[in-house]
């Protein structure tokens, strides 16, 4: 049975300006579920909104408390980063990638969508024969919507059927047209929590090189692939990453995740330090400097967008990143509770008649982890979307992230204890008037 009728969901689309739940942002079907929730009483089962599920790092806290009651907060920041935050990143790329970035080209900027903003802004200025950004999909869908209000172009393909060996292929043939500046993916994915394994890595590196696109990695959930323990600084294994095989890269992480301070909006862009200097004729006659493209970065898009990002909570980041380095904290051990929420919530999904659509890498099962993808028979995403908010789940269409493939995004991070059965009699409810 439907825990909400039809026309009460209709009503309110309509009152929130939203014409079709198919293509409905994340923050979107949130508010829609809530103004829902207020008129009935009755709760929803949150899996659209990617908000952290555990508690902010308390050294974090801590540091950024001091870090008031020192007065920072009376000063700007930086636009090129505090210093300490700089060194500290620089050593915590080393410590669990494996890989050197001076700290100079580590840049403080407000959150990995702040930095793949003003990085997509920069990188479609770099050359004018290459205008267009390649995502490969699925993709967190508010990188292309950045490209929409930015004016930027793309182009993207979905992963799906172009795993291993055959990932050359679709590379190769948007990358030959000569006209894109970067490739973008996250890695792990959101949404589908594939991760790109080290050999497809090669993969886009070479082409990367062979094509001189800048390659665009957003590791939002840094060492949150459980499969393998990547939770000890400076011992194999390392977390996979484009910047063990090419230096024409710029790697992201946040603390959003990784350290549940997504309300700091804090995190860094790493340039490699050949790209760091390199200079472009395109960026030299635009802004009227060297055209070396971290500099510009930090000097023009940084100061022009942001000016920095919050002195207290960089000295909270730059906290939380040298505990890390130093074995004071574990944040991999601490981030695999969502492991446990999605192994559970797969098993509900696919005991009452769903499937996992993004269900492995080249050969092994997807982790479980923060995201995961599900289908139900021949459903589109659209038809599937609407048909749930009906039974009081809420959750976002794969479409919205490029995907061709048929399903929804599922978000493991607010789940509750007390949310598990609720879900499973509604997807059985589901289930049973599907099959009636």
């Amino acid at each position: 049975m439907k825990v909400y009728p039809e026309d009460l969901v209709r009503k309110h689309m309509g009152e929130a300006h939203i014409s079709d739940l198919a293509s409905a942002s994340i923050g979107q079907m949130l508010g829609l579920a809530q103004k829902i929730e207020k008129a009935t009483d009755i709760p929803f089962i949150h899996l659209e909104q990617g908000d952290p599920g555990l508690p902010a790092n308390v050294i974090g806290l801590n540091a950024e408390i001091e870090a008031l009651k020192r007065g920072v907060p009376g000063k700007y920041p930086s636009s090129a980063g505090l210093p300490e935050l700089k060194e500290a990143g620089s050593r915590f790329i080393k410590a669990f990638l494996n890989v050197d970035f001076k700290p100079e080209s580590v840049i403080p900027v407000s959150g990995t969508v702040g930095g793949s903003f003003m990085t997509i802004l920069l990188l479609a200025q770099i050359d004018a024969k290459k205008n267009k950004i390649l995502f490969i999909d699925p993709c967190f869908p508010l990188q292309q919507a950045q490209c929409r209000m930015l004016g930027v172009q793309w182009r993207e393909f979905d992963i799906f059927s172009f795993r291993g060996p055959k990932l050359r292929q679709a590379l190769e043939q948007e990358l030959a047209h000569g006209d894109i500046a970067a490739i973008a993916y996250s890695n792990p994915n959101n949404p589908a929590w594939i991760c790109l394994e080290d050999s497809e890595l090669k993969i886009v590196a070479e082409l990367a090189d062979k094509y001189d696109a800048i390659v665009l990695e957003d590791q939002a959930y840094f060492c949150m692939d459980f499969r393998r323990d990547l939770s000890h600084p400076f011992k194999a294994p390392f977390a996979p990453s484009i910047a063990n095989y090419t230096s024409n890269c710029i790697v992201m992480t946040s603390a959003s995740k990784i350290f549940s301070y997504a309300g700091g909006r804090i995190g860094l862009v790493c340039i490699s330090d050949k790209l760091y200097g390199r200079k472009y004729p395109a960026l030299a006659q635009r802004y009227g400097n060297s055209g070396a493209y971290g500099p510009t970065f930090i000097d023009y898009v940084v100061e022009n967008n942001t000016c920095g990002t919050s002195n207290a909570t960089q000295w909270a980041y730059a906290a939380m990143l040298d505990a890390s380095v130093e074995g004071k904290i574990n944040f991999v051990t601490d981030m695999k509770e969502y492991g446990r929420r999605a192994e559970r919530l797969k098993k509900i999904f696919t005991d009452n008649g769903f499937h996992i659509v993004y269900s492995h890498d080249v050969k092994d099962p997807i982790g479980d982890g923060f995201f995961f993808t599900v289908g139900y028979e021949d459903l589109s995403g659209a038809e599937l979307i609407a048909q749930l908010m009906y039974y009081g789940v809420s959750c976002v269409n794969l479409a919205n992230s490029g995907s061709q493939e048929k399903g929804l995004r599922i978000c493991t991070s607010n789940m509750k204890e007390e949310d598990y059965p609720i879900l499973e009699e509604r997807l059985k409810a589901f289930n049973e008037d599907r099959n009636k």
